[in-house]
Parts: C-alpha cells; sequence; structure tokens
C-alpha cells in the first residue's frame, strides 16, 4: 500500500472502532442499568444476568456463520446489515411489555452484533500488517469498552429520567449511526485479498475441522473463555459489589463502572501495542493479563476489598487486564488463521467465548442469590483462570517438545 492507501487505513481503523462502540452501546452497558432493571422489572439477580446473557446467545451460532459470510462477503455489507438489526431490534423492545418480551427482542439484537466483532476485526487486518496489526487491534477492540463507559455514563441518567424504555430507543438510533458510517466509508484495501481455493466441500470440512484442532487455537481458546469470563463478571458485579459491600451510591458506583471501561480502552491499546514489540510474542502478553486478574479478583476477597478506595483500584485495575487482554489476542487469531480463513477463525474462536459470555452472567447472578455473597462469584472466576492457565503452559510445553517452532504460534502460558 501507498500514499492514499496508507493514509486511508487509519480512517477505516476509525470507522471500524466506531461501528463497533456503536453496536455495543447498549449491550456492552446493560450493567450498568443493573439497579434499575432489578427495581423497575423486581428481577432477581440472576434474572438480571440471563437478561444479559439473552443477547449473546444466537452469537454462538451467529459468529461461525458470520465468519463464513465474511470469507465470502464484502464485510461493509455483512457489519452494516447486522448493525442494522441491532438498531431494529433495540427500537421494538422499546415497546416489549415485560421481561419475558424484553428477553425475546435482545435475542434478535445477537443475530445482528454477532457480524460485527468478527467483521470489524477482519476488516482491520486486511488493512494493517503484522508489524502495527496488534496495535490497530487494540484501538479497534478498545471501541467495546469506550461504548461501554458512555453507555454506563448515559444510560443509567436516561432509565432514571425517563424509564428503560428510553435507554434501548437511544441504543438503537447509535447503532443506526453505526451501521450507517460503516457501511457509507468503508472499502476494503487495494491490494487481492486472501480467499479460500476452489475445493470441495468435504476438503473445505475437513480443513476446518483441522483448524479446530490445532495446538495453537486451543490454547487460544482456552485462554479467551477464561479472560472472557472475568470480564462477564467485572460487567455484571462492578456495580452491585460496590452499592451492596462498600455503600456506593448507584450513580456513584455506575461512575466507577465508567472508570473502570475507561481503564479497558487504555489497556487494550496499550497491551495491544506492547505486543507489536514484545519478543515473547502475543501469547505471554495475555498470560501476563491471567495472572494480573487472578492477583485483582483476590483482593476483593480480602477484608481490603470492602475499602471503598481500594474496591475502586481493583476494579480499576481489572478492567486494564480484564478488557486489556482482547486486542493482542484478537490479533494473534488473525495471524495463526490459514490463509482465507481469517473469517472462519475468528468466528470460532469468538464463538467458543460466547458460550462463557451466555453462561456466566446468570451462573454470577446466581451463586449470589443463593450465598448473599459476592466471594463465590470471585472464586469461581479465579478458579477458572488459573486452571486455564495451567493447561495452557502444559500444552505449550508439549508442543514446544513436539516442535521447536511451534512456540511462536501459541496461546498463553
Amino acid at each position: 500500500m501507498r500514499g492514499g492507501a496508507l493514509r486511508y487505513r487509519w480512517i477505516v481503523l476509525g470507522i471500524a472502532t466506531f461501528t463497533q462502540a456503536a453496536s455495543g452501546f447498549f449491550v456492552q452497558g446493560i450493567g450498568a442499568l443493573g439497579i434499575h432493571l432489578q427495581r423497575d422489572l423486581s428481577l432477581s439477580t440472576a434474572q438480571l444476568g440471563l437478561l444479559i446473557s439473552a443477547a449473546q446467545l444466537v452469537p454462538l451460532v451467529g459468529l461461525l456463520v458470520a465468519g463464513e459470510l465474511l470469507d465470502r462477503c464484502n464485510e461493509r455489507w455483512v457489519v452494516g446489515a447486522g448493525a442494522c438489526v441491532v438498531a431494529t431490534g433495540l427500537g421494538v423492545g422499546s415497546m416489549a411489555p415485560g421481561y419475558v418480551s424484553l428477553l425475546c427482542v435482545l435475542l434478535v439484537v445477537g443475530a445482528g452484533y454477532s457480524t460485527v466483532q468478527p467483521g470489524g476485526s477482519k476488516s482491520v487486518a486486511s488493512w494493517f500488517d503484522s508489524s502495527r496489526r496488534g496495535f490497530a487491534m487494540g484501538v479497534r477492540q478498545a471501541g467495546l469498552p469506550l461504548g461501554a463507559a458512555l453507555a454506563s455514563a448515559v444510560l443509567p441518567f436516561l432509565a432514571g429520567e425517563f424509564g428503560w424504555r428510553a435507554t434501548l430507543v437511544a441504543g438503537g438510533l447509535v447503532a443506526l449511526l453505526g451501521a450507517g458510517v460503516f457501511m457509507g466509508f468503508y472499502c476494503r484495501p487495494p491490494v487481492p485479498q486472501d480467499s479460500e481455493p476452489h475445493a470441495s466441500l468435504t476438503v473445505q470440512l475437513g480443513a476446518r475441522r483441522q483448524l479446530v484442532r490445532e495446538p495453537s487455537m486451543v490454547r487460544t481458546m482456552l485462554s479467551g473463555t477464561s479472560l472472557i469470563s472475568v470480564q462477564c463478571g467485572v460487567g455484571i458485579l462492578t456495580v452491585l459489589y460496590l452499592h451492596e459491600v462498600t455503600s456506593f451510591g448507584a450513580g456513584p458506583a455506575a461512575l466507577v463502572l465508567v472508570a473502570v471501561q475507561i481503564a479497558g480502552v487504555v489497556g487494550r491499546v496499550c497491551l495491544a501495542a506492547w505486543s507489536d514489540r514484545s519478543a515473547s510474542g502475543r501469547h505471554r502478553l495475555v498470560g501476563v493479563c491471567m495472572v494480573a486478574v487472578i492477583a485483582g479478583m483476590t483482593v476483593l476477597l480480602t477484608p481490603a476489598g470492602r475499602s471503598p478506595a481500594a474496591a475502586c483500584c481493583t476494579f480499576v485495575w481489572l478492567g486494564f487486564f480484564g478488557y486489556g487482554w482482547y486486542g493482542p489476542w484478537v490479533a494473534q487469531v488473525t495471524e495463526t488463521a490459514p490463509p482465507g480463513r481469517t473469517g472462519f477463525a475468528l468466528g470460532l474462536a469468538m464463538s467458543v467465548n460466547q458460550i462463557a459470555i451466555v453462561v456466566m452472567p446468570p451462573t454470577l447472578g446466581l451463586l449470589k442469590d443463593l450465598t448473599g455473597s459476592f466471594a463465590p462469584a470471585w472464586g469461581l472466576l479465579i478458579t477458572m483462570t488459573f486452571v486455564a492457565l495451567r493447561v495452557s503452559a502444559r500444552t505449550e510445553r508439549r508442543a514446544g517438545t513436539d516442535s521447536p517452532r511451534s512456540g511462536a504460534t501459541s496461546c498463553p502460558g
């Protein structure tokens, strides 16, 4: 790429980041509405967790479908159409008569949201080479916590002044703006795109099964599943924890969540940029994030975690590492994907993460309801992350024994 194309890639990065933030504005910010939704809809913590999971259920399959579409179609239309579905779903959801109807509407929202994550990641990966890909992917992935931070600041205010239905209208309008920007300004780079060679359906399915069994992909999915679980826990429990344990009001607690999301934005950019220059590879940096979140959640299990100042600092720490891991992780997925299968590899890795995104919010909420304490939830997340870290390290050592060069594409150890 030369001249104008080199400059335009930064415009593409801005477009993809904005669309990510706009599409995830409501979905990622719904945790800040926890107190309002519990009060207005008479929900338990488990029901609130299920509501958050509803928008993440369809992507279990939708991400794989989106990945296949992205390997065959222009990202402009795949991402744009998905963002339009998000906007339409939220608009309809504002008229939902109650909890069950809202659950159903959020399923539709999740179907549209399935295209935005892998589509935006592929669009950025296609414009940036490996020397800048980590930084670019970190900036683009910062769109998620950025959108969540803005939502955490705006949505509670809208809910308090105009009711929870107004928050869905606002989310729909923002998502529609994101769709318009992406479809209006995005174009593919002026170089030939990798495409999957023409082959029979049997050969294509065999290649995909082989990718699923690749040790580097297995380690990537292990680390991703544990860290996305931590991200879910921080998103759904921060406001409730600060409100119940440290006696923060609903407004100040939501502002702390904004700070956590901003820390996540900084983490995604800084850690991803660091991974571009790290001699040990992106997988080592993801491993550092796993150790850091274990340390942070351990603090919440001690008496220090009941101190308002200590709890706020700990949640900001968890925001930096518990959200920041995603930039280098996604860059690693794109770099280890076979030619012509970047979309499928992204869809596969993200769909596995999606299992945790669906399961963890209601699970953590149920643990809190049954025990009356946040300790079991933090303990579960610590255990999951520790086990994933150990298994990943063991798998990496085994792969290193089989092939001395395998460490270059492995995941955290």
